[in-house]
């Protein structure tokens, strides 16, 4: 399992973390029988199913953690879903807390897909180029990506095989495990303040709007990753 998982602002480390996350779904089929046992099958299209996992949220904050989540499900909102090489956009549809004491609080979360951003950039290959730059211009307000951003104004960086391609590529990947490094980071610092104090209150506010910002840059960075990728295939 990857080191991290994000869903929304809420970065999901330690115990939090799943051991497996189920993913996947299935084809849509229309399956027309047709006499003597001939089958004609129209394929629909994906129907992917929920994603779950479940893990257990500990220590002094793991009442506060779980209410997060609970929120999320409340309010009905979208918010990227990333971990490892995968990023979704997706609405919690159920979150479960098994309550054992104020440390100490299994769940169970289940989210509905509504868009696979990861397999899109791939999908959508005449405007791949454009998504690139975009979303690096959008990771870019809200995360230094030092060097990257110059090498993706290079005239061959979105050209396949290309050596300004390839050095935008890996400035990218780095820019991606920087991003990940300090959201892991900011997650830690967030965790150790102490709320029990209006200072204790407004250093804990002002972790996670940084630690909000970050994530709202991991998903155009990783998609823009994986645009340029997809481009040198």
């Amino acid at each position: 399992m990857s080191e991290y998982l994000l869903i929304g602002p809420v970065l999901l480390q330690d115990f939090e973390l799943p051991e497996r996350v189920l993913w996947g779904g299935r084809q849509r089929l229309a399956v027309h029988r047709l006499p003597g046992g001939r089958r004609v099958v129209d394929a629909m299209g994906r129907d992917d199913a929920d994603i779950v996992w479940s893990g257990v949220f500990s220590g002094a904050d793991a009442v506060l953690r779980a209410r997060e989540l609970d929120l999320m499900r409340a309010t009905g909102g979208v918010w990227p879903l990333t971990w490892g090489s995968f990023f979704y956009s997706v609405v919690v549809a159920r979150f479960d807390a098994d309550y054992s004491r104020e440390n100490w609080i299994p769940y169970r979360i289940a989210c509905t897909v509504l868009r696979d951003e990861a397999s899109a950039v791939v999908e959508e290959g005449l405007s791949l180029a454009a998504g690139v730059l975009g979303d690096v211009g959008m990771a870019a307000g809200l995360f230094d990506l030092g060097a990257a951003v110059g090498l993706m104004a290079a005239p061959s960086a979105l050209r396949p095989g290309t050596v300004d391609q390839a050095r935008a590529r890996a400035s990218l990947r780095e820019r991606e495990v920087a991003l990940d490094g300090e959201m892991a980071a900011g997650g830690a610092r967030l965790r150790a303040v102490d709320a029990g104090s209006p200072a204790g209150v407004r250093a804990a506010e002002a972790e996670a709007a940084a630690l909000a910002r970050l994530a709202q840059a991991r998903g155009p960075l990783g998609r823009a990753r994986a645009g340029l990728e997809a481009l040198g295939l």
